[in-house]
């Protein structure tokens, strides 16, 4: 039964979408380009797909397609693609995909954004979280319950060179 289900998702999704029917890599554009069934061409530039970050034009070609239709394989760098995922606009995982936005907030220039950083650089950069600020992160990183007062001493005793105890050993 689960045979049957699986093959009549599969028409189903042969007829919704189209299928890779010609892929290659365009050296002259630094494109990898994907021809449709639906007459259509689909490119993007490797290093913004997962698994093609840093293939050079050699590693790129030859492209193949799946007997779907909907799957890409690099056989060079054994990286593999979704075409309906591809349409979407997606270039690789969640994670892949979230590291790669979360890159590019980081090299942001906004306005208010160096206007902070000025902000904190003045006052000594960023602040400092409390212990009672971190909340259940800190009590489960904290077994021992040591309080903010407590902070400065055990500083001192570590820059003492004074030994300290690990698990409860020493």
């Amino acid at each position: 039964m689960k045979i049957k289900t699986a093959n009549r998702r599969a028409q189903e999704m042969r007829t919704a979408l189209p299928q890779a029917v010609r892929a290659r890599y365009d050296r002259r554009l630094e494109r990898v380009v994907i021809e449709l069934s639906n007459k259509l061409a689909v490119m993007f530039a490797p290093q913004d797909a997962e698994g093609l970050e840093k293939a050079t034009p050699a590693e790129l070609e030859p492209i193949e397609i799946s007997p779907s239709g909907f799957g890409i394989h690099f056989p060079k760098l054994d990286a593999d693609l979704y075409l309906p995922a591809l349409l979407e606009g997606f270039l690789g995982s969640r994670n892949w995909m979230a590291a790669r936005l979360g890159a590019a907030g980081g090299r942001s220039r906004s306005a208010a954004k160096r206007k902070a950083a000025k902000k904190n650089g003045k006052l000594g950069g960023r602040p400092r979280k409390r212990l009672d600020e971190l909340g259940e992160y800190a009590e489960g990183r904290n077994p021992r319950g040591y309080t903010e007062a407590d902070v400065p001493r055990l500083i001192q005793e570590v820059r003492a060179g004074k030994p300290r105890r690990r698990n409860g050993v020493g």
